[in-house]
């Protein structure tokens, strides 16, 4: 089904694969009958033809990228263009699409959601953007239809920003990277490694996307094979997939850690821009006669089969079938694993799900950048159809991607098709991958096409006791269930047709809805603020040296940026800064706010002038025995603040606020063994923290201990990466050290500055 090659490989004619070994050279020349060297054939990629075309450094090593478009929704740009403003924005450079579709649901706190949205529309006019109404289209959807473009780059500030099966390649990064970006800025980053997903064969009738994606996900996210690269699909079996199936797979390559994706394109794709009325958009990209890439991961389509992703997270994956047939022992397995994820905070259990040697699940949702799809939605409506969800427990939500997709099943039937069944259809929204919309039951075990089933994914609380889990499937199994009353099914199990349905886009609610400014700024529009919004509270610069205290350890194999800030109903206070902090952790950690504030007043004392010890007399204990080692330290060259510890930090979601809360309330480092993604440790970064790296091993510190960092400033300025650190414990000082790891000059003069804000005020 899956293979992963080892070490890299040749693609040669865009079919033959040539494992880089000794033998290599030979057999390129024997099909091609030229020699070409590994530095030549790295430049044979699509992603180095795109990367090269955008980069602005002249050094094809170090590069420095430009993007075309940018695009935010409602939970990211209150902040992106708040920090922008802070910093002299006055025109957005650049075509730049604000969408809602994340707070859409105009509930929680008021009036909080729709400010958000006024906000937006009001600086989509006064700086020259593009504002999607609520309902209209998600994020990625409506980006798809309107913005990508052969050949071309987006930068987006949510981490499923994937269009590479159009020909874009697109990068989901935390807000201050497209606030540089809108400040005339660029992305500096090292030359990503490319790796090949060779594809042969066609999916089987009952397969669809999200069972590729999930099968590729489950081979290569724990060996880390693609992280921070980007991920390059060729090979014949591109051909025997649809548009629709393309996108599906690509909007999952987020979860497998890479940096973006890439595809080559066909007529396929040709019809795409087409249809949407765009086809001058439309580029032919293919690898030249041979390419190298990093690695290549081999995908049979054809040996693919029903794939579930289990609690809690997209690379636990088993076929659907494999799951059916040792039930108990993986049931049994994923509660093991879970009580991980959830520090045993709450009683979880799956196994009570099974009433006759079946599987019950609760809930089945089709939904968002990953679900909502044309094809994916007739799919399941002809899976269901003439059958019916019953009126037991089992519900079943539909939410279309767009409007447009939505008008399309309404004049083709197929909306009616699902609603007769006792399905309910809803607007474009992406609630439900985040944990907004259809939280179901107490335990309950809902299964999901859409993006991630992390904990409390689907809206459950551990601090108020509460557990609910998704399981990640494809639309057509999710439909097998739905039609079998809530009985786990593979869609392979579905005996009837399933069509292929022709897609007409109709663009007349886009142009009645959307206000585009055609890039036409009007700087006398007065931008709308709701009460919520609230400017970035004063940041200072980083001292000479540090004093922190660990508020947080969590060693937990990977944390995820929900877990270091909620979704959810947090999501309605993203453009408050203060308000949010008061989430951080709080599903995870319930202490650190508290503990994080508590050392944060010597810092705020500090600034004012004050001395840290008039409100914390106990700190004298912490400051004398380093005063005995370093005489010249005292309180006016010396910051406070706080600090956590975690194993692998930072898998998921895009959000800035992962980091910026953190910062808010004292932060001035992490310390991880690693980070997960290179989007995290730059929001870490942007936000002014320090993203210490520790080895494995114990730990020569626990959780609120104090440590201290002397000529901390002296180290980023200087590039020193060996940095002698202290743990202060008991009158006495143990020496550690720790790592910053690769930064640009930039990067170090944002920590030096504080945050990116200090970096750019003007």
């Amino acid at each position: 089904m899956v293979t992963l090659l080892e070490g890299g490989a040749y693609l040669v004619n865009g079919t033959d694969i040539v494992p880089d070994n000794a033998k290599a050279a030979a057999a390129i020349k024997a099909k091609t009958g030229k020699e070409v060297s590994k530095e030549e054939a790295r430049r044979q990629t699509i992603a180095y033809g795109i990367l090269e075309s955008h980069n602005t450094s002249g050094n094809m090593e170090k590069l420095k990228i430009r993007f075309d478009k940018l695009t935010s929704h409602d939970i990211t740009f209150v902040g992106i263009i708040q920090t922008a403003r802070a910093s002299g924005l006055q025109k957005f450079p650049m075509p730049y699409v604000l969408t809602n579709c994340h707070n859409s649901l105009c509930a929680v706190g008021g009036t909080i959601n729709e400010d958000d949205h006024m906000f937006g529309l009001t600086c989509a006019k006064k700086y020259g953007g593009v504002y999607v109404p609520p309902h209209q289209a998600v994020i990625h959807q409506f980006a798809r239809e309107m913005l990508a473009t052969g050949g071309g780059m987006i930068l987006g500030s949510d981490s499923h920003t994937r269009y590479g099966a159009l020909g874009t390649m697109a990068v989901g990064e935390g807000g201050p990277e497209l606030v540089k970006q809108l400040l005339n800025q660029t992305y500096d980053i090292n030359m990503p490694e490319v790796v090949g997903v060779y594809l042969t064969g066609a999916p089987v009738k009952g397969v669809g996307p999200q069972d590729v994606a999930l099968a590729i996900i489950g081979a290569v996210f724990r060996n880390g094979y693609v992280k921070n690269r980007v991920m390059e699909f060729v090979g014949p079996g591109v051909a025997s997939l649809s548009a629709d199936f393309r996108i599906g797979v690509d909007v999952m390559t987020t979860e497998t850690t890479c940096l973006s994706s890439i595809w080559k394109t066909d007529k396929e794709i040709e019809e795409f821009y087409e249809i949407h009325g765009r086809k001058a958009d439309y580029r032919e990209l293919d690898v030249k006669e041979t390419a190298y890439y990093d690695g290549m991961i081999q995908v049979d389509l054809s040996k693919v089969r029903p794939m579930i992703a289990m609690p809690f997270h997209p690379s636990n994956t088993y076929t659907i079938e494999e799951l059916n047939a040792n039930l108990m022992d993986i049931l049994d397995e994923t509660e093991k694993r879970a009580q991980v994820s959830l520090d045993g905070a709450v009683e979880f259990h799956l196994k009570d799900k099974v009433k006759n040697g079946k599987l019950m699940v609760d809930q089945g949702i089709i939904a968002g950048c990953a679900g909502g799809g044309f094809e994916n939605i007739c799919a399941a409506a002809d899976i269901m159809k003439g059958r019916y969800i019953g009126s037991d427990g089992f519900t079943l939500s539909v939410y279309p991607a767009s409007m447009p997709v939505y008008m399309e099943l309404i004049k083709n039937g197929c909306a009616a098709a699902l609603m007769e069944t006792g399905a309910v259809l809803k607007t474009a929204f992406c609630g439900p991958c985040f944990g907004a919309g259809d939280t179901p039951a107490n335990n309950a075990f809902s299964i999901r096409h859409s993006t991630r089933n992390f904990p409390n994914r689907e809206g459950s609380k551990l601090q108020n006791g509460q557990i609910a889990s998704v399981a990640l499937m494809d639309a057509r199994s999710i439909a097998a269930t739905a039609a079998n009353k809530g009985v786990l099914t593979p869609a392979t199990d579905f005996d009837g047709e399933i069509g292929k349905y022709k897609y007409h886009f109709d663009s007349t609610i886009y142009a009645n809805r959307v206000f585009d400014s055609k890039g036409v700024a009007d700087p006398d529009t007065k931008i709308q603020f709701g009460p919520n919004i609230k400017d970035w509270p004063a940041m200072g610069e980083l001292p000479e040296n540090l004093v922190l205290q660990v508020v947080s350890e969590i060693h937990d194999p990977v944390t995820t940026t929900d877990e270091l800030i909620p979704s959810g109903e947090t999501s309605s206070y993203r453009s408050n800064p203060l308000g949010l902090a008061e989430f951080t952790l709080s599903r995870k950690d319930p202490e650190y706010v508290g503990r994080a504030k508590a050392i944060h007043v010597l810092e705020e004392e500090r600034r004012k002038g004050g001395h840290p010890c008039h409100v914390m007399p106990e700190i004298k204990n912490i400051m004398n025995p380093i005063k005995a080692k370093y005489p010249e330290v005292n309180h006016t060259n010396t910051g406070f603040g706080s600090t956590i510890f975690a194993v692998k930090p930072g898998d998921g979601s895009a959000r800035e606020q992962a980091a910026s809360c953190q910062k808010v309330l004292g932060g001035w480092a992490n310390i991880a063994n690693e980070y997960a993604t290179k989007r995290y440790r730059s929001n870490l970064i942007n936000w002014g923290m320090l993203p210490f790296l520790i080895g494995t091993g114990e730990l020569p510190f626990h959780n609120l201990d104090y440590l201290f960092i002397p000529d901390i400033r002296k180290a980023v300025e200087e590039k020193n990466d060996d940095i002698v650190a202290f743990v202060v414990k008991d009158g006495a000082m143990t020496e550690f050290h720790l790592k910053l790891g690769e930064l640009t000059d930039e990067e170090r003069q944002i920590i030096l500055k504080g945050c990116l804000i200090n970096y750019n005020r003007v």
